[in-house]
């Protein structure tokens, strides 16, 4: 891992010298300084919110772990002020290959159109990405990083939580208000507030291998049934950053994983599938699928977050990403509601919302695990049934499931008289919006996604102009495409969001469409906005 720090040393902070009950309050703090917990304390600290974050480590984790980052988290972390780095240190693809024995049954490409900013998406180690958030959060005041701090206990009360911190040097205490657990699969705040997962764990086991390399093979995701090198089993074969590739490959339920994670053991495997042995080890472990959520994202004063929330099996990138939705979902209903704009009622539509897309995950996850590791006779034929057919039929190449890859969460939400007003297409409220390329006032060229920021990444009305629209709700921004606005030169935007002159979306902070109009009235917009702040 070149030109990243790894290592961060314990500091002592003045509140652990706070006398007796005379505890220092904060506003949030964050706990666990992984992806999400970094990015939800950056989007916050961005928002103008103060957050302390705490980690019980000092230390980036070992392993690459995650590695296959979204389009839609690249401009998530566009937002954050780290998508370039993520992207320019990342391999980036979005052709897939699904092979059956030693023939390719079909490909796909997850971006095959062109005018967005960023891939479908990036293969970057996880320790990479963890270290440029680090670097960000340190850029930013507001974020008081704490490394080995461990909560040990909380206390929840009416209008606060209570938490006991242990450090090098002993406990202290602290009072927040709002508490994120983003301390991952494991969490020991979900223990500590008496919450359990639900859900399935299945018995198969697969071997990851992330091998340092010179290779030949494409920049693309291979997946195998029944390869030659590994009989009646599947594999997968990935490009990383550093001439670093991940390999997994399915093993038999019962292997004993102890004895499969032994170098001497991988080794012969891995020659099997290269066909040389001209290769180092990086990093071996085992996992089980599990795809497993809370009952409930929110206890009180302690929202769940991330992997700490809910678990996905790793095929189809979804575990990560769907993280880094939670974190930017939770992260402006939280500053409205610090900011006293929205009442706390409005914090629930973070479990609505994220409970359903967990659900979503979780089913397309298990689906793909029922079909990469059948667990039945029947399940078994079925899948033989399925290849067969994906030989010759465009059928039966969409049945084959290698692993769905995560995209963007689809929200229920509600929908005016506006939003179903002679639509042809365009994104619908409830979706993300559509990136498209864009000229500024003075010829640049920049993105959708572009203007979003720099709109201040608020509530927003993406207007495409006739001249006549309405007065902007206080606090909303505008993005205009046309007259004295930006120029749609290609006509990409107009297309994407089925625009006419005087079509418009109301965008939520995270980007997300809250509402969409043909011809928009200060009425209308006053309205979807109470309804996407939750103000009624």
């Amino acid at each position: 891992m070149a030109q990243t720090k790894t290592q961060f040393g314990y500091r002592r902070h003045p509140d652990q010298d706070r006398p007796g009950s005379n505890l220092a309050e904060h506003a949030v703090v964050v706990v666990g300084a992984g992806p999400v917990g970094l990015s939800l304390a950056i989007d916050l600290a961005q928002r103008g919110q103060a957050v302390v974050l705490l980690d019980d480590a000092d230390r980036i984790g070992e392993g690459s772990r995650a590695i296959c980052f979204s389009k839609r988290s690249l401009e998530f972390w566009d937002r954050l002020g780290v998508g370039q780095q993520m992207v320019d240190k990342g391999v980036v693809w979005s052709v897939g290959r699904i092979f059956h024995g030693e023939s390719q049954l079909y490909q796909f490409n997850l971006l095959p159109e062109q005018g967005h900013k960023r891939p479908a998406f990036i293969n970057l180690q996880q320790f990479y990405a963890e270290a440029y958030l680090v670097d960000r959060v340190e850029e930013l005041p507001a974020i008081d990083l704490r490394w080995r701090n461990k909560v040990a206990a909380l206390e929840a009360r009416n209008d606060h939580v209570l938490l006991t911190i242990e450090t090098p040097e002993g406990p202290y205490r602290i009072s927040a208000r709002f508490v994120i657990a983003c301390d991952g699969a494991k969490s020991s705040l979900r223990r500590l507030v008496g919450a359990e997962f639900a859900g399935q764990v299945f018995e198969d086991q697969f071997l990851i291998a992330d091998v340092r390399m010179t290779a030949a093979f494409p920049t693309e995701r291979w997946f195998w049934f029944d390869p030659p090198f590994h009989a009646g089993r599947s594999a997968l074969l990935h490009k990383q950053p550093d001439d670093i590739w991940r390999i997994d490959l399915q093993l038999n339920r019962f292997a004993d994983p102890n004895v499969e994670k032994l170098p001497e053991n991988v080794r012969p495997r891995i020659a099997r599938m290269l066909g040389h042995d001209e290769f180092d080890f990086e990093w071996i472990s085992l996992y089980k699928f599990q795809c497993r959520r809370m009952n409930k994202f929110i206890h009180g004063r302690v929202i769940f977050a991330g992997d700490a929330a809910h678990q996905v099996s790793p095929f189809g990138a979804r575990g990560a990403n769907s993280g880094l939705e939670d974190a930017e979902n939770l992260a402006w209903k939280l500053d409205c509601v610090l900011r006293g704009t929205s009442p706390e009622a409005l914090l629930e539509s973070y479990h609505i919302e994220r409970s359903a897309a967990a659900d979503e995950n979780i089913r397309e996850s298990t689906r793909s695990t029922d079909f990469m590791a059948p667990n039945s006779h029947q399940e078994a034929r079925l899948r033989k049934a399925v290849l067969s057919l994906a030989r010759e039929t465009e059928f039966g190449k969409r049945m084959v499931n290698g692993g769905r890859l995560s995209t963007p969460s689809v929200y229920a939400t509600p929908l005016s008289t506006a939003d179903g007003d002679n639509w042809r297409g365009g994104p619908q409220p409830g979706t993300s919006m559509p990136d498209a390329p864009v000229a500024g006032a003075r010829g640049e060229q920049i993105f959708l996604t572009d203007a979003f920021v720099k709109a201040g990444m608020r509530f927003t009305l993406l207007e495409f102009g006739n001249g006549a629209a309405p007065e902007l709700p206080e606090g909303v921004s505008a993005i205009r495409i046309g007259k004295d606005g930006l120029v749609d030169s290609d006509g990409l935007a107009a297309a994407r969001y089925d625009a006419e002159p005087g079509t418009a979306y109301l965008l939520r902070p995270d980007g997300y469409v809250a509402a969409r109009f043909r011809h928009p009235t200060r009425e209308g917009l006053d309205a979807a906005l109470a309804r996407a702040a939750g103000i009624n």
